[in-house]
């Protein structure tokens, strides 16, 4: 049973990612029809395997090795919890972090426990959480304020044509990302404590992120894309390529921040 808990409340969380977290990647692709609902979560299901393998270890083992001494019943404990907070969240619509969520969890079933927590790493993952935003804004900026005078030059139509190419690029970084930080946050806890073989529990992830995005992520994207800003392809270029860049650069040093 006491295995079972993290396991279970994994697959709630990755379920959960799938659902609200889709527009992260490709809902302005869908919102500007670059891709369909379809495809989109398909190439998601895809890109997030890809990422948790080639570089979820590096978050992985700053989340599950290097912040808190893991224990099976720090794991049931923090994930229980984490999952508790994260899904009673988004059914009320609340936004909520699932880092910071992983993290805080940890860091308490940790004290309960006694067991030793890394200052050290905590500072770093706080210092992360408090720059990437800014990282991610400078860089969108920039790019934008580039795109903006290279295309000056071109045709309108193949501008757009060019947009929305570089577009579905941007979103399938941002989707690799989902599976090579916020799944791998999210595994960290069930791995490195011994509960379950990495493999299986990647795939198994990734397959409940794929049924939360095609079953419960569509209201979400049209929230995103339609009730709160109405983005044009270059505007939402420079902001998927922003936070990708930037998200892309924390994860090769093992951070984990929101995508």
């Amino acid at each position: 049973m006491l295995e079972l808990a993290p396991l279970i409340a994994f697959l709630l969380i990755a379920f959960s990612i799938g659902s609200n977290d889709t527009s992260n990647s490709f809902g302005i692709c869908i919102g500007c029809r670059v891709l369909s609902l379809r495809t989109a979560t398909l190439l998601l299901f895809i890109l997030a395997i890809l990422g948790l393998f080639l570089q979820g270890d590096k978050v992985m083992r700053t989340v599950g090795k290097e912040f808190v001494e893991l224990s099976p019943e720090i794991s049931a404990v923090a994930m229980a919890i984490s999952a508790l907070m994260i899904v009673s969240s988004n059914l009320r619509g609340f936004p909520v972090s699932t880092h910071q969520v992983i993290i805080g969890s940890l860091a308490g079933s940790a004290l309960a426990y006694n067991a030793g927590i890394s200052v050290f790493t905590l500072l770093g993952i706080i210092i992360s959480w408090i720059i990437s935003p800014a990282v991610a804004g400078l860089i969108a900026v920039s790019i934008f304020m580039l795109l903006e005078k290279i295309f000056r030059v071109f045709p309108l139509l193949l501008v757009d044509r060019v947009l929305k190419a570089m577009m579905l690029i941007s979103a399938m970084l941002i989707a690799y990302n989902t599976g090579a930080n916020e799944l791998a946050t999210a595994m960290a806890p069930v791995i490195h404590a011994g509960i379950s073989e990495k493999n299986f529990l990647a795939f198994l992830g990734a397959f409940l992120l794929w049924t939360g995005a095609i079953l419960l992520s569509r209201r979400v994207i049209e929230t995103v894309c339609k009730g709160i800003t109405a983005l044009d392809p270059r505007s939402g270029l420079s902001a998927h390529l922003g936070a990708g860049i930037a998200v892309l650069g924390f994860t090769t040093i093992g951070m984990p921040v929101s995508t």
